[in-house]
């Protein structure tokens, strides 16, 4: 038996355009986080925000799917939950509290190159100049929406948003790298990796931030929708995204993050956009639009366990009332 379940990437046709279409709707969902976090939520409180996101909505997913991990992926469970939760949601919190304007945007939207550096350093695949440019396109694109240019550049701030990026990039990286177990879907995957991430925040929101605050009905209301929809629901369709997409194109999918979150500001919160903006916004969507029609993904490949020819199985526990994952 194959040690990890073999990631599926999209093939060319209607079928590819439907996978990249669905696991767009992750970034997409996270960049209304801004403006949930602004409008409804208590301020100057990043640990338990980022905590209220990760800790229910995983404990959710668990008890939806009843399937826990077993053997090394206890280690690989925790190791994602730690990258793509753990760290990433109190960093990005940190950056977005004491960044001036759209800065911690700015440096997300370089989340491509990093995910491209990476994914030569840990799967192998070389970087082609047309993907480093399109990345610095992206990039670019993304910090005409967003930079205003005012204030100062803080730097415990510019080195959260950097380390929330790479992070994240990490995440992406060795989640297509492992795989999922033989027999595991994307849900209880993201179940693992929200409940471990969420487990690390807990303490560190505690001694940081102290008792939880007292929260009214728009405060609930906003960490209901962070942790159902922007949370759950987004990183499912995540995970299961990064198992059919190259690395490359889940990477490129990121700009779509800060790009929704102009719209948002102009749509729901009367915030203007420039003509250098919306020119901003075409570079950065035509870059990733450009790296899913770049070229076809290469046939996924299983790696196996260490030391062995053989998986470990996810823990058969609450099997008999299991809720299957959707493939």
């Amino acid at each position: 038996m194959a040690a990890t379940r073999s990631t599926r990437s999209a093939r060319p046709g209607g079928n590819a355009a439907a996978v990249i279409a669905v696991t767009a709707l992750a970034p997409v969902s996270w960049g209304t986080t801004y403006a949930v976090t602004t409008e409804f939520l208590p301020p100057d409180r990043p640990l338990f925000t980022a905590l209220m996101r990760a800790l229910p909505a995983g404990l959710l997913l668990l008890a939806l799917t009843r399937v826990l991990p077993r053997g090394i992926w206890w280690a690989k469970a925790a190791v994602l939950g730690a990258l793509n939760i753990g760290a990433f949601f109190p960093l990005l919190f940190v950056a977005a509290y004491r960044l001036p304007g759209g800065m911690a945007a700015v440096v997300g939207s370089a989340g491509p190159l990093f995910v491209v550096g990476l994914s030569a350093l840990l799967l192998g695949q070389r970087p082609e100049p047309r993907t480093l440019l399109t990345g610095l396109v992206a990039a670019f694109g993304v910090s005409l929406v967003v930079l205003k240019g005012a204030g100062a550049l803080d730097p415990v701030g510019a080195l959260a948003a950097l380390a929330s990026t790479a992070a994240m990039a990490a995440g992406t990286v060795l989640t297509k790298r492992w795989g999922r177990p033989e027999g595991v879907g994307p849900l209880a995957l993201t179940g693992w990796q929200l409940t471990a991430g969420g487990l690390l925040i807990a303490p560190v929101a505690f001694l940081a931030e102290g008792a939880p605050p007292a929260l009214d009905g728009r405060a609930a209301g906003g960490y209901l929708y962070l942790a159902l929809a922007n949370t759950a629901v987004a990183y499912w369709l995540w995970f299961r995204g990064i198992g059919r997409l190259t690395t490359t194109q889940a990477g490129f999918l990121g700009p779509l993050s800060p790009l929704t979150a102009a719209v948002v500001g102009w749509a729901a919160l009367g915030q203007a956009l420039t003509p250098v903006q919306v020119a901003g916004m075409v570079l950065a969507f035509g870059a990733t639009l450009a790296a899913q029609l770049g070229g076809r993904p290469k046939p996924a490949q299983t790696y196996p366990a260490p030391g062995t020819g053989t998986a470990p199985r996810a823990s058969r526990r609450w099997r008999s009332v299991a809720v299957r994952d959707a493939e």
